[in-house]
């Protein structure tokens, strides 16, 4: 029977091939430049960073392209006005600029006549109870997980960002990166373990980690766990929803941060 179908229907699969064919041309040098902006507030220091770029042609080496003549200013919800200055390669500071929870921010950065703006809202904190350190042995191999526990508030939408560094002697060590996203859908008030582990290079025993938490904003949350969900494999993959207007690239994000630091041992266990 998988012989007959097989006879039946492959000319039909080479006839809608023939009749589907058609040359299409897609210039990709002529895309129209779209406008990144990377604004990244919180209150791990007062010194805040926000990088502006624009895309460039399919055929560039370089996949942004600095901008320098923006005009960049965060507003505070009382009214006052935090003026970004460009220090060269995209990157707009302000020195001293300190944040707090339950206010809302505007950015406004203004490129060559169009204006590009943004609001959110600063989250409170959620503290960590505890953190430990777990090792699950997959497939014969041995992975290490860094577990942080804590109690999530009752009847708030919480939203939580992980960035992890690694400094390793057995492997390759990486920078502070994007690591996961969670939400408390399905947990509101309940205490919680986040579990991070190794998502742009693995964790290993000697391995000295840090984990930077971010209690963020759900517009936030929105685009990062869209990126989280992306395929880096796609032929096409899709801009995250971006929270600035104008169709600008990136995010708008203030947010409380801590930092937590460990060595990977495995004589330190969690056992929740």
């Amino acid at each position: 029977m998988r012989k007959l179908l097989y006879l039946i229907f492959a000319p039909l699969i080479i006839l809608a091939c023939i009749s589907c064919e058609e040359k299409i041309e897609i210039d990709l040098n002529d895309a129209n430049a779209k406008v990144v902006i990377e604004a990244d507030i919180n209150n791990l220091d007062r010194k805040q960073e926000i990088k502006i770029s624009k895309t460039v042609s399919f055929n560039e080496n370089r996949g942004f392209e600095p901008i320098e003549n923006a005009v960049v200013t965060v507003t505070t919800g009382a009214g006052r006005v935090f003026n970004f200055n460009s220090v060269g390669n995209g990157v707009y500071v302000h020195e001293n600029m300190s944040i707090m929870a339950q206010q809302n921010y505007t950015l406004n950065v203004t490129v060559d006549g169009e204006v590009y703006n943004a609001t959110t809202r600063m989250p409170s904190y959620v503290e960590v109870d505890s953190v430990g350190i777990t090792k699950e042995n997959i497939f014969n191999e041995d992975y290490y997980f860094v577990n942080l526990n804590f109690d999530d508030p009752t009847g708030v939408d919480n939203y939580y960002k992980y960035n992890l560094a690694i400094e390793s002697n057995s492997a390759e060590s990486t920078n502070m990166q994007f690591n996961s996203v969670y939400s408390d859908k399905f947990n509101d008030g309940l205490h919680v373990k986040h579990q991070i582990g190794g998502r742009n290079a693995e964790i290993y025993n000697g391995d000295h980690v840090t984990i930077r938490r971010y209690c963020i904003a759900k517009d936030v949350y929105t685009y990062w766990s869209e990126y989280q969900s992306t395929n880096p494999g796609s032929a096409s993959p899709a801009n995250p929803t971006s929270n600035i207007s104008n169709g600008a690239l990136g995010y708008f994000s203030v947010a409380g941060v801590k930092e937590y630091s460990l060595e990977i041992q495995d004589n330190f266990q969690d056992e929740d």
